[in-house]
């Protein structure tokens, strides 16, 4: 941001509360995360009669404007409200005005808004519901966060350079023709005297105007520095091994030590499918390793687990927490694993694969699973970057029919890792959505605290619940290739299916 107002020269530093507020406009423009690389949140609800797959687009800058997108199905819907305000805490019981969401004139399922995100931290976005089935309410959590410094574009820099050299221009122009000729009767011609007098006030505005803008610059560059540190970093994550035990601290900077560091308490954090974290190991470059483990904590603060018996090598971690304020991070760190470190066997919980390396071609849409089941990605020809998807997965048994005796996993039908092959995107997933389960309890605690009612359609009460059919709602953030793995479960196995793509 500083960058782009110094390439306009100290004239137009003069002009920088104006100027930050134009340059906050301009981010509602360009298209805060939880999860690695992706900003966006897509989520499936059901609100009663209704059901709604919300796609909310939000910005990287705070305040911003933030884009809804939904698409309805299930009962027809008359209209459709839209509020921001903070998933926890007594703001959260004050919604303001609803904003009306604009239906499409060639699709009367589908619907668009916007709505400032006016302070970092966990949002909701309340949805108001109306149709013949009657009124429902229905919420999504928002981590709101600033995450990039945005640049002044060249055309709108040039524009307001001009803009601002006119206008001092204009003061000096000004003084000087008052003190000149202000009280001279009409026709009069100034003297010398008044000549040059107006010089001289011209010379000491044009200094004053010099002034005032060299402290305005002087201003604006501690703002940007300070905008600059409440850009969103995510903690660090610091992983030992202790013999076959991989032991992990969560952390973040100190602001009140230089340098420091503050360890994060485990009763910071929110329980998400009955675990602290929820971690995915995967091995570099080649991908063809995969661990999603349950570290258990260990006293007040650091989680840790036995490490299962895995190939050694370089593994890139991920591991999902979230905060008690409903606001989700995914901690990364890399670790190095000694051959023959454990002989331990998978935890209960826990789930592997050991697909072939990226380097060996694409994976199909159908992964043939050691057991001798099939796991089967019901994949679109072309997958378009930036666009909502709910991609479908069945799973099926030896015979090729749909698998029987399916249970949940973790609570849910099916949970699923989307990752870039360059490690820059990472998102865990589950059914109903890319939100952290956490933040969609407290969101629905939030809803059904106004009478509204918010079907958590992905929980998995019983296994008289869980299909071998199950869908992720997600949306790839950018271009390139990805390695998707996925964990469904039948009787006692843990499934991990594996699967590649391109993404235009």
């Amino acid at each position: 941001m500083s960058a782009g107002v110094r390439a306009l020269g100290p004239v137009f530093r003069k002009f920088a509360p104006v100027v930050f507020a134009v340059v906050v406009m301009l981010s509602a423009a360009v298209p805060a995360r939880a999860h690695i690389g992706n900003k966006d949140v897509f989520e499936q609800v059901s609100a009663g009669p209704y059901k709604l797959f919300i796609t909310i687009r939000t910005p990287t800058v705070i305040p911003g404007v933030a884009i809804i997108e939904v698409r309805s199905s299930g009962a027809p819907i008359d209209s459709l409200t839209i509020t921001p305000l903070l998933l926890t805490g007594e703001a959260s019981k004050h919604p303001p005005t609803p904003d009306a969401m604009k239906r499409s004139q060639d699709d009367p399922q589908f619907f668009t808004g916007s709505l400032w995100l006016m302070g970092r931290g966990s949002w909701q976005v309340r949805f108001g519901i109306d149709g013949k089935a009657g009124a429902e309410t229905t919420s999504v959590p928002v981590a709101a966060m600033a995450t990039a410094i945005l640049h002044m574009q060249r055309p709108m820099g040039i524009m307001l350079g001009i803009l601002g050299v006119t206008l001092v221009l204009g003061i000096v122009g000004i003084v000087t023709a008052a003190v000149r000729e202000a009280r001279l009767k009409p026709g009069a011609q100034p003297n010398e005297g008044r000549r040059r007098r107006a010089l001289l006030a011209g010379a000491g505005a044009l200094v004053l105007s010099c002034i005032a803008v060299y402290w305005g610059g002087k201003w604006w560059n501690v703002e940007a520095a300070d905008y600059a540190m409440d850009i969103h970093r995510n903690a660090e994550l610091r992983p030992t091994i202790d013999g076959d035990r991989l032991n992990l601290l969560i952390g973040q900077p100190d602001r009140n030590a230089d340098g420091g560091w503050r360890v994060v308490k485990n009763n910071d954090l929110l329980l998400d499918h009955g675990h602290l974290m929820h971690l995915y190991a995967i091995r570099e470059p080649e991908m063809d390793a995969v661990f999603h483990l349950h570290p258990e904590p260990t006293g007040s603060q650091g989680l840790s687990t036995v490490l299962p018996a895995m190939p050694a090598g370089t593994y890139r971690l991920y591991g999902d927490i979230v905060f008690l304020s409903g606001f989700p991070e995914t901690e990364t760190a890399t670790l190095t694993v000694p051959a023959n470190v454990s002989k331990a066997p998978l935890g209960a919980e826990d789930a592997s694969a050991a697909p072939p390396p990226i380097s060996a071609g694409d994976l199909g849409p159908a992964d043939k699973l050691p057991d001798g089941y099939t796991m089967v990605w019901d994949k679109p020809a072309t997958i378009i970057a930036g666009t909502p998807y709910a991609f479908r997965f069945t799973l099926l048994d030896p015979t090729g029919k749909p698998a029987g005796d399916m249970q949940p996993y973790l609570g849910m039908a099916g949970h699923a890792a989307f990752v870039k092959t360059d490690g820059t995107t990472f998102a865990h997933t589950h059914p109903e959505g890319s939100a952290a389960m956490p933040a969609m309890m407290l969101a629905e605690e939030s809803t059904m605290s106004t009478g509204g009612m918010n079907d958590m359609s992905g929980m998995a009460a019983g296994s008289e619940l869980v299909k071998p059919v199950v869908e992720f709602p997600y949306g790839f953030p950018s271009a390139g290739r990805y390695r998707v793995f996925v964990q469904m479960k039948h009787g006692a196995t843990v499934e991990t299916g594996v699967f590649d793509t391109e993404v235009k």
